[in-house]
């Protein structure tokens, strides 16, 4: 089977095309032939600087038919079609997903729709429900044309939020983000982001994470899920009576199963029913990760990058 490896940290330049065995799934695991795999920006970032051992097998998610089931597995079979989180090796054609984090694409959903939706959808519900908005609040999103930000700019509309403010880093998204349901677009270099919002999702960190609790009402509450880092001045905490909350995927799907899975039906009745809208912005060959990487790092994507296999 052919994957992707990269045996130096870098760009996209490091991502290698190979020739490798296929692997068999161990206890709780799914062998899957991928059909679309999803391109993140943790795994782009972790690329570049040098996050984890050499040489490097990319994670994130996946769908696709699960060929073999390891032992302990339950509720699969060859033959399923399903999406999946993954923490390695992702970037293959045949890969192995977590049956814990596995489920099923239903009929007349697409291998791509299950890619751009369940990841993305899954991390803007877990946020929107850490966050924990009330009827009327406002929601701010950062990162908001991402595979994450462009789902939570609709799902925080779809939970009667009273103004939702999409902050990016161009304004060449606007036309895009109005049309999910933004009542307001700012970018990150602009003095101003309007009234404080409520409740602030951000999935960028670095140097936007100030900027974001600077805009955060006071008894505001931020939920960052950013893989970028950053630091705030602790006592805008203090004064502003501000609450920050870290959420990773990992630990929010172990914690709080049942949500977790009632958040999975969720995503899959809002996107067949129209009322949500999963965007592909670029379908890229396995072949050329490297180009997949290229408009990550770039912030020019309106919505998922996938890759074929």
């Amino acid at each position: 089977m052919r994957r992707v490896r990269h045996h130096e940290y870098g760009g996209p330049e490091v991502l290698r095309l190979e020739e490798a065995e296929t692997p068999e799934p161990a206890d709780g695991e799914l062998l899957v032939r991928t059909e679309a795999i999803g391109v993140t920006l943790p795994v782009v970032r972790a690329v570049r600087e040098g996050r984890g051992p050499l040489p490097g097998v990319l994670g994130g998610e996946i769908a696709g038919t699960v060929v073999a089931v390891g032992a302990g597995v339950r509720g699969f079979g060859p033959g399923d079609r399903v999406t999946s989180l993954t923490f390695s090796g992702s970037y293959a054609e045949l890969a192995l997903a977590p049956a814990a984090m596995a489920s099923r694409v239903p009929d007349g959903a697409s291998a791509e729709q299950a890619v751009a939706l369940v990841r993305g959808g899954h991390v803007a519900l877990a946020a929107l429900a850490t966050a924990e908005p009330g009827p009327g609040a406002s929601v701010l999103v950062t990162g908001a044309a991402s595979g994450v930000g462009h789902l939570a700019i609709q799902l925080a509309r779809l939970r009667g939020a009273r103004r939702v403010v999409a902050a990016v880093g161009s304004r060449a998204k606007e036309d895009f983000l109005r049309g999910l349901g933004a009542d307001e677009v700012v970018t990150y270099d602009s003095d101003d982001w309007g009234e404080p919002a409520d409740i602030v999702l951000d999935g960028v960190g670095g140097e936007v994470l100030p900027r974001a609790l600077r805009a955060l009402a006071p008894g505001g509450r931020l939920v960052f899920f950013g893989s970028g880092g950053g630091t705030v001045p602790a006592f805008e905490l203090l004064a502003g009576g501000k609450t920050i909350t870290g959420l990773t995927m990992r630990r929010f799907s172990t914690a709080r199963r049942e949500l977790y899975e009632r958040h999975g039906k969720q995503l899959w009745d809002l996107a067949l029913s129209g009322r949500l809208s999963a965007a592909v912005h670029a379908r890229i060959p396995l072949a050329e990760a490297a180009r997949a990487h290229e408009i990550i790092e770039a912030r020019t994507n309106l919505g998922k990058v996938v890759l074929l296999p």
